[in-house]
């Protein structure tokens, strides 16, 4: 087992503009990635399942829900935190990632802004300690890009709601206890609902042959008149507006998250291309290898301060629905390009499981789609410079 020697980049010094209490987050959860994921993650990809050892200690460095409050089970900490979060835990790992930021952005958030204070207590608490794990219900079969033609469905039967509908491409489906699903009441208006493990007619099938995010359980969602309760529907929010809202919060992460990606990317690349020997010299004294290089670590430091930035706007309750889009679609794109980069620096060993590089790489092409595509994110951006709606 290799040691993971992973060393942050920090060209221009973006320590400086961090608070004690983020660095010490971060550290924490670096420190974590570094003793519990890295040693384990290659084997867990290769046999495409998730570690579901690690969930007590995503919950314990704040992973889950970090900026809800400590009365609800949350960190209680700030959105910069929450990024730096993601980015530690994404260096590790993608898929983990993916995890972390489901658990916090689409079902903890859903729940504590558009909950009640019922709901709040009831599993708030429970999903920041990882006994309950979540998923997120959006996306549908023939309704991705645009979701709100979504044809999941509940009908009001009196004492509960009659659910009908499928989801699919749902990560954390198959072990989540419980998934905040959206789906259109009798008059057309989108809803979220609190689904929960056991209800008869819901199922959550495992979806396989992933050659892409291997260690994240990804599932479909099927709701076969599932009878839930009146008391599960979030009161507080509804309309597209409302799952939007979550994904806002789960780009956001991404946007943090896709540079860790790039780093270990990096980091790795410039480790390798110091010992590796040709021609009598480390292949980092060639111009071509020093051109990536530098390339790579010019891109993930502006990525760098567009995450800062934003996190700044979050924090100050600024920022955009588009300005998190352009971070988000930025930032992968930055990281998918330095995984391609990174891998052609190690050569033919750019592709064994030995180094992270290909399974970042792998990983990033489901990153670069989920949670708004690439050019969905660019259309976002388009419509909101000019005010003109390109999608239709």
């Amino acid at each position: 087992m290799k040691p993971d020697l992973f060393q942050a980049p920090d060209y221009y010094l973006l320590d400086e503009l961090l608070t004690d209490e983020q660095k010490m987050v971060r550290d924490a959860a670096r420190e974590w990635v570094k003793r519990e994921v890295s040693p384990i993650i290659e084997d867990y990809a290769q046999k495409a399942e998730f570690p579901n050892q690690i969930i007590k200690g995503l919950a314990d460095i704040g992973a889950f829900g970090p900026y809800i409050p400590e009365e609800y089970g949350g960190a209680g900490l700030d959105q910069i935190s929450y990024g730096l979060i993601m980015q530690e835990i994404e260096r590790g790992d993608s898929g983990v990632r993916s995890t972390a930021s489901v658990q916090s952005s689409l079902v903890m958030y859903p729940i504590y802004k558009y909950g009640n204070e019922e709901q709040r207590k009831k599993y708030l608490p429970k999903l920041a300690s990882g006994e309950f794990m979540g998923c997120f219900g959006l996306t549908e079969p023939d309704y991705g890009s645009n979701p709100g033609g979504m044809i999941t469905n509940f009908k009001d039967k009196g004492d509960h709601y009659l659910l009908n509908g499928a989801k699919m491409w749902i990560s954390n489906a198959p072990f989540a206890d419980i998934a905040v699903v959206w789906a259109k009441n009798e008059e057309g208006r989108i809803y979220g609902l609190i689904v929960e493990r056991g209800m008869e007619g819901f199922t959550t099938p495992e979806t396989h042959n992933k050659w892409s995010l291997r260690a994240s359980a990804t599932g479909e969602l099927i709701f076969d008149n599932v009878k839930v309760p009146k008391e599960n529907l979030l009161p507080n929010k509804s309309g597209l507006g409302a799952p939007l809202g979550c994904l806002d919060s789960a780009r956001f992460g991404i946007a943090w998250g896709a540079i860790g990606a790039a780093m270990d990317c990096y980091d790795t690349a410039l480790r390798y291309a110091k010992e590796r020997m040709q021609f009598d010299k480390p292949i980092a004294a060639t111009q071509l290898q020093q051109k990536k290089l530098a390339e790579m670590i010019t891109e993930i430091t502006k990525a760098q301060l567009l995450a800062w930035r934003l996190g700044v706007l979050r924090n100050e309750g600024k920022a955009t629905s588009a300005q998190i889009s352009m971070a988000k679609r930025n930032n992968v794109d930055m990281a998918l390009n330095i995984a391609r980069e990174a891998r052609q620096i190690l050569g033919g060993m750019g592709i064994t499981g030995e180094y992270s590089i290909m399974r970042h790489m792998m990983n990033l092409e489901s990153v670069i789609t989920y949670e708004g595509t690439h050019d969905i994110h660019l259309l976002i951006t388009g419509m909101d410079i000019t005010g003109h709606a390109a999608f239709k």
